[in-house]
C-alpha cells in the first residue's frame, strides 16, 4: 500500500467564437487573473493549463501582463500546456484532416507565444469516439483527459481508475486519463479541508493518482464562486493544504505519465458525460431516462447501475436540433470544398475561417445556453457565409444546386448570384431556411424552432433547489429564473421557423398553412425556383429569384378564391430586442425589433441593425396588413430559466378580392458601408 497520492490537478478555459467582450472580461476579471495570481505565488503547486485558441489570442491582445506570467509558470516548470483543437470543436465531429488541423493550430500557437509544445490534449466536451485516435497522434498528441464514467461504461472498476491506460485504434495508440468525478464535484465546491481529507484518504486506499481536470470558469464564474474561491480564500487553502500535506505528492501530467507505465490496453465506447448523455436526449426519452435514474437512486443502486445507464451520445444533438444538424452539415460541406482545391488556392483566409465554423459551442445545449444563444450560432455562420465566399471566387458554383445536405431525405435547392444565397427547402412550405447576404456574412435565416425541452418540467413543478452543508452549490443542483416564464412561452411551434410560410384565411373555415407545394416542371432553372398549389378551387404559384442584393418572391394566384393570404418571414437581426435594432417607416423610427408592431396599408419598411451593420428593406407591390413580434425561446442557463429571441416575425397579409391577384415581396440586403 503507497503512503501517498499523485495530484494531476488540470484546469480548461474556453470562450466561444463570437462572444461578447464584456462577457471575457467579466470572465477574466473574476476568473483568469485572479486564479493565475494565486497560483503564481505557489511555484511548488504544479498544474496542467488548457486554452482554447481564440480565447488565448484575446487575453494575449488585451492582458499581455497576466500571459507573461503565464509564460514564466510554463518556464519554471509549474505548469504544464494541454492542447487541443484551437476553436474547441468536438473532434469526433469534424473531418480528420479539420481534426490534425486544428490541433497543430493551437499546438504552434502554444509553442510560439507560451514557449511549450503540448504533449497532452483536453477533449471537448470530452466526447469520446476512437475514431477521434489517429488524428491526435498524427498531430503530435501522447495522451487526453476523459471521465472515469467512461472507463466504468467499459466494464472497468471504480477502484481501478488510478493511472492512465492505453488504447489504441488504427495503428496508433494513445494514453488515457481517467478524470475523478468525485474530485470535479468535490473541487472547489467542498471546503477545503475536506477536499484534502479526501485526498488523504485515497492516500489511506493505495490509490497511485488522484485525476482532476475540468472548467476553469467553476473557479469564479459559476455563482458564488468568486467570493467562496478567491474572498473567502477556498483556492490559497487549497494550495497550501496540498503543499502542506505528507501524503500528496502534486505532479504535472507529463511527469507522471513519464515515471509511471500504463495500467493496461482499454477500449471506451462512444460516449460523455453523465450530465451530457441526459442533455443529447429529447424531451420525452430524457424524461424515461431521468426516471430510471432516479429509481436507482432511490434503490441504492445508482453506484453499480450508472455505467449501464449510458443515456444518448453527443451526436444526438444533429436528430434533436435541425438548426444544429444544418449549420454541421453546411460546415461539412464547405470542408469537403476546402479540402478538395489545389493545396495553392487553399488561403490561411480560408483555413482559419473553416476552424471558426467548427467551433462546438452553437451546435448543442445543456446546462448553458450553447445553440439557443443566437450570436453563438450568429458567429458559426458569420465564419460559413465567408467562407462559402471564398471559395466561391476559387472554384465558382453553378447559380442552382440541388442536393440533400441535410440527409433529411428532402432535397434543397441553393439559390445563389454572388451577393445573395436562399436555400429552399423542398418540403411542400415552400420556405427558405437560408438567406445569406455574403457581404455582411450574414445569415437571415439563422433562427430556432421552439420545442419542448425536458427541464421545462422544472418550470411546471416550480421546483427550487436549496443547498445543504458547509460548501456551496453547483451550477448543476441550481433552479432559478431569470425572466418569468408563462405558459404560452414555452408551447413547441407547429411549422419550422423560416421565411416566407405561407397560410390561407378562406371566407368560411379556420386558417391553414399552405403546405402543399410542390416544384413545378423546370421550375429550377438558373433563373429562380418556382413552386406551385392547388388552394381549393385557386393555383397559387410561388418564384424565388434573386437580382442583385435584392431576393424577390412573386406570387400568381389563378381560378376562384375568395379570404385572406398571409406569409411569415422569420428574420435573425443581431440585434435582437436590444437598443440598436429598429423598424423604419418613411424616415420615421416607428418600433424596436422587441416590441409588437401593427401597421395598415404598408409597401415598405426596413429593418436598420447597427450590428449587423446594414440594413434590410422589406417592399410589397401593393398594400399590406403587417403584424410583427419577436419570436422568443426558453431555455436553462447558470443564470436561470431565460427568454431569449430568437427572431422578428414578420407577417403579411392580404385580401384576394382586392388585388390582381399577382403580388411581388422584395427583402433588399444592405451595407451601411454601402
Amino acid at each position: 500500500m503507497t503512503d501517498s497520492v499523485a495530484l494531476l490537478f488540470g484546469v480548461h478555459a474556453h470562450q466561444p467564437v463570437g462572444n461578447f467582450p464584456e462577457v471575457l472580461e467579466d470572465a477574466h476579471s473574476r476568473c483568469y487573473r485572479p486564479f493565475l495570481h494565486t497560483v503564481y505565488r505557489y511555484p511548488e503547486f504544479r498544474f496542467a493549463l488548457h486554452f482554447s485558441g481564440w480565447l488565448l489570442d484575446y487575453l494575449l491582445r488585451h492582458h499581455p501582463e497576466d500571459m507573461a506570467m503565464l509564460r514564466e509558470m510554463v518556464t519554471r516548470g509549474q505548469v504544464e500546456l494541454f492542447g487541443g483543437g484551437d476553436t474547441e470543436p468536438v473532434l469526433a465531429v469534424i473531418p480528420t484532416a479539420d481534426r490534425v488541423g486544428q490541433v497543430v493550430t493551437l499546438s504552434d500557437r502554444l509553442e510560439h507565444t507560451l514557449g511549450q509544445r503540448p504533449r497532452g490534449a483536453w477533449l471537448t466536451e470530452r466526447v469520446w469516439e476512437a475514431t477521434v485516435v489517429p488524428g491526435l497522434r498524427d498531430a503530435g498528441i501522447g495522451y487526453v483527459t476523459v471521465d472515469d464514467y467512461h472507463f466504468l461504461c467499459a466494464g472497468k472498476g471504480e477502484a481501478e481508475l488510478h493511472g492512465y491506460f492505453t488504447t489504441e485504434e488504427d495503428g496508433r495508440r494513445l494514453d488515457l486519463f481517467p478524470i475523478s468525478e468525485a474530485l470535479r464535484y468535490r473541487f472547489p465546491f467542498s471546503p477545503a479541508a475536506d477536499a484534502i481529507g479526501y485526498l488523504e484518504g485515497l492516500a489511506d486506499g493505495g490509490r497511485q493518482a488522484a485525476i482532476y481536470f475540468d472548467d476553469i470558469e467553476k473557479f469564479g464564474i459559476w455563482p458564488e464562486t468568486y467570493q467562496w474561491v478567491y474572498e473567502r480564500g477556498w483556492l490559497r487553502d487549497f494550495i497550501e493544504g496540498v503543499l502542506a500535506s505528507p501524503r500528496i505528492r502534486i505532479m504535472r501530467y507529463c511527469d507522471y505519465r513519464a515515471q509511471c507505465r500504463s495500467r493496461g490496453v482499454v477500449y471506451l465506447p462512444t460516449t460523455s458525460y453523465l450530465e451530457m448523455n441526459e442533455w443529447t436526449l429529447p424531451a420525452e426519452a430524457a424524461g424515461r431516462y431521468a426516471e430510471l435514474v432516479q429509481a436507482s437512486k432511490d434503490g441504492g443502486r445508482f453506484e453499480r447501475d450508472k455505467a449501464f445507464l449510458r443515456g444518448g451520445i453527443w451526436k444526438n444533438f444533429f436528430t434533436r436540433y435541425p438548426e444544429s444538424n444544418w449549420m454541421h452539415k453546411r460546415m461539412l460541406g464547405l470542408s469537403r470544398r476546402f479540402h478538395g482545391l489545389p493545396p495553392q488556392s487553399r488561403s490561411l483566409e480560408m483555413r482559419e475561417t473553416l476552424y471558426q465554423s467548427q467551433a462546438n459551442d452553437a451546435y448543442w445545449h445543456g446546462l448553458f445556453g450553447g445553440l439557443y444563444l443566437p450570436h453563438l450560432r450568429r458567429a458559426i455562420y458569420n465564419a460559413i457565409v465567408a467562407l462559402e465566399g471564398l471559395l466561391d471566387q476559387a472554384a465558382p458554383r453553378p447559380p442552382l444546386v440541388r442536393e440533400d445536405l441535410d440527409l433529411d431525405g428532402c432535397d434543397e435547392l441553393f439559390l445563389h448570384n454572388g451577393t445573395l444565397q436562399g436555400v429552399l427547402r423542398l418540403d411542400g412550405n415552400a420556405g427558405l431556411c437560408e438567406l445569406d447576404a455574403y457581404l455582411l456574412r450574414h445569415n437571415f435565416g439563422d433562427t430556432l424552432q421552439r420545442r419542448s425541452e425536458y427541464y421545462y418540467r422544472k418550470i411546471h413543478l416550480g421546483e427550487s433547489v436549496h443547498h445543504e452543508g458547509q460548501g456551496i452549490a453547483s451550477a448543476h443542483d441550481r433552479v432559478s429564473f431569470k425572466h418569468e416564464i408563462a405558459p404560452e412561452d414555452i408551447v413547441p411551434d407547429p411549422r419550422p421557423r423560416a421565411l416566407f410560410l405561407d397560410s390561407w384565411w378562406p371566407e368560411e373555415g379556420e386558417v391553414a398553412p399552405v403546405s402543399n407545394y410542390v416544384l413545378q416542371a423546370g421550375g429550377g432553372a438558373g433563373d429562380g425556383i418556382t413552386l406551385g398549389c392547388q388552394l381549393g378551387d385557386a393555383l397559387v404559384t410561388k418564384h424565388f429569384s434573386l437580382a442583385d442584393n435584392r431576393l424577390q418572391v412573386a406570387y400568381r394566384f389563378a381560378g376562384e378564391g375568395r379570404g385572406r393570404f398571409a406569409t411569415e418571414i422569420n428574420l435573425a437581426m443581431p440585434s435582437c430586442d436590444g437598443p440598436a435594432g429598429r423598424f423604419v417607416r418613411d424616415g420615421r423610427i416607428v418600433g424596436g425589433f422587441g416590441q409588437p408592431l401593427r401597421l395598415d396599408g404598408m409597401k415598405e419598411i426596413v429593418l436598420e441593425d447597427a450590428v449587423l451593420g446594414g440594413s434590410l428593406a422589406l417592399r410589397a407591390s401593393m398594400p399590406v396588413q403587417l403584424v410583427a413580434q419577436p419570436h422568443f425561446s426558453v431555455s436553462q442557463s447558470e443564470a436561470g430559466f431565460e427568454k431569449i429571441m430568437q427572431a422578428v416575425t414578420l407577417i403579411l397579409a392580404w385580401p384576394l378580392e382586392r388585388l390582381d391577384r399577382d403580388m411581388l415581396i422584395t427583402l433588399e440586403a444592405v451595407s451601411t458601408g454601402g
